[in-house]
């Protein structure tokens, strides 16, 4: 098995409810795509750049789990969001600031030249110039799936569509899935996971559904890495030889299990 390297944001959140539920904690899909797969049984690696508030993060006992050899440390702040949702848990506004992440381009760059041989998931969404990193990647022949942000998904998908054919797996929300419709053939995606929420997640390879899976009942906590967690998890289990079937239910339930656990909370720095 080859390592998993996510190339993507490690973040500070601020989320925010209508019923006062949410708060600042660790975000950022690099963060949750990569812990998911390594709670999974994958090795897995943030591909990320880390600004002086979060460098201490693979110091920390919760992440030993991580292989933490894909960061890089910058000064500055690390990047930030703060995320609205609705009463149902669907995004309405975020506000960025991408601070250490304006370097993520060239970082990713560089490590992808070091580590042709390994698996890639590439987490699209600003401020990477993800089109440059795919075009790299199949350069180097490289295995590699793809997830995208609904804010920027529209203008995403449309940057990075001469590889889209290319990605083992492509990960979207429903909303997302109706704009990867509008732009490129679905029969040419090897393998596409959908997810709407409460209802059923999907896999399609190749234009035909070939699983379906309902997720449990829930009252969630926080939404916000839902679907990170999802993808990573999924990636895992499709690497040890599950079915898409399989791979879908496993995927689900960790996705349930997240939006019912209090969220991770910025561990203090160690004092010197």
């Amino acid at each position: 098995m080859t390592r998993l390297d996510v190339i993507g944001n490690v973040s500070r959140d601020v989320t925010r409810y209508p019923d006062h539920r949410g708060g600042t904690h660790l975000g950022g899909a690099a963060l949750f795509v990569a812990l998911a797969a390594a709670r999974a049984g994958h090795v897995a690696t943030p591909v990320c750049v880390l600004g002086r508030d979060l460098a201490h993060l693979p110091e920390t006992r919760e992440f030993d789990g991580l292989d933490w050899s894909g960061h890089e440390a910058a000064e500055g702040p690390s990047t930030a969001f703060d995320l609205r949702y609705d009463r149902h848990g669907e995004l309405i506004s975020v506000h960025t600031d991408y601070g250490a992440a304006e370097r993520l381009t060239d970082h990713a760059l560089a490590h992808v030249d070091q580590h042709p041989g390994d698996t890639y998931h590439v987490c699209c969404r600003r401020p990477l110039d993800a089109a440059t990193v795919l075009d790299r990647l199949a350069e180097h022949g490289a295995t590699f799936s793809i997830d995208f942000f609904l804010p920027s998904a529209k203008n995403m998908i449309r940057a990075v569509g001469p590889w889209l054919d290319r990605a083992s797996t492509v990960f979207v929300n429903a909303a997302e899935h109706r704009l990867l419709q509008a732009v490129t053939d679905m029969a040419v995606l090897p393998e596409v996971v959908v997810t709407d929420g409460p209802r059923p997640a999907q896999v399609w390879a190749l234009g035909r559904q070939v699983a379906s899976v309902v997720p449990p009942p829930q009252s969630p906590i926080e939404v916000s890495g839902a679907g990170d967690t999802l993808a990573g998890t999924f990636l895992a289990h499709r690497s040890q030889g599950a079915t898409p079937a399989q791979a879908l239910a496993e995927a689900v339930e960790a996705a349930a299990h997240f939006v019912t656990t209090p969220p991770l909370r910025i561990p203090a720095q160690r004092r010197i």
